[in-house]
């Protein structure tokens, strides 16, 4: 029985994928590198700014440097704000999605974004309530594949709920659109159903359930078949 919802961000509530890459690939310009935007999306979406980054010198031969990496962050930041400022992002179905499960299940965020971004973006969408908290990538010393972002919102909705009756981890459906998210989300013991916005459908079927779209995703369906014995 699922008593949670855990969603993912960027790719799939928010059509945002385009826009770290256009940021990433500007501030590794600075360093006279070209990011190649198939290694972008075949390798590295779903990551956090750090694993990307760190990524992304050691692929082009720089020395990894902590307060480097932090600086490029930091510059990737604010050309990324300015790129989502005043923008509707959301995905078609995205926020009727959201209302839904937040009718009957407490709701998380776990994204590898900054949690500046994640609330700038949500609280733009006039969805900022309908969930408990965030997960941010400074929340967490490791990103996704790693399951560290899913494992700490659980423990943040049992910290902030105190139920007597602790939600266990596959009570919980996550909602991701990239491999990276699944593996992270089910590394945790999570139920987990993918949705294809910036990912092939066949890339995700390691998900319970994969749907092409939030605005093509039934929730009372989802219930249903994740209700049945496997």
């Amino acid at each position: 029985m699922i008593r949670a919802v855990i969603f993912d961000l960027d790719g799939t509530l928010v059509d945002t994928e385009p826009l770290h890459f256009a940021a990433f690939s500007k501030v590794m310009g600075e360093l006279e590198v070209r990011v190649a935007e198939a290694d972008y999306w075949d390798r590295w979406v779903g990551y956090s700014d750090r694993d990307c980054f760190l990524a992304m010198l050691k692929e082009h031969g720089l020395e990894v440097d902590p307060v480097l990496v932090q600086t490029l962050i930091a510059r990737k930041a604010i050309e990324y704000q300015a790129m989502i400022a005043g923008r509707d992002l959301l995905y078609s179905g995205a926020a009727d999605f959201v209302r839904r499960c937040a009718e009957r299940f407490p709701l998380m965020l776990a994204t590898g974004t900054l949690r500046q971004e994640a609330e700038s973006i949500l609280r733009s969408a006039g969805l900022r309530e309908l969930f408990v908290d965030i997960i941010a990538a400074e929340d967490v010393e490791r990103g996704k594949p790693a399951p560290d972002a899913f494992t700490a919102a659980l423990g943040r909705l049992g910290f902030m709920l105190r139920e007597r009756d602790a939600i266990r981890p596959a009570q919980c459906l996550a909602v991701e659109d990239t491999l990276a998210g699944i593996e992270a989300a089910s590394s945790a013991g999570m139920k987990v159903l993918a949705v294809g916005h910036t990912s092939d459908l066949a890339a995700l079927t390691a998900a319970d359930l994969v749907r092409p779209s939030l605005v093509e995703t039934d929730l009372d369906d989802v219930l249903r078949r994740l209700a049945r014995p496997s």
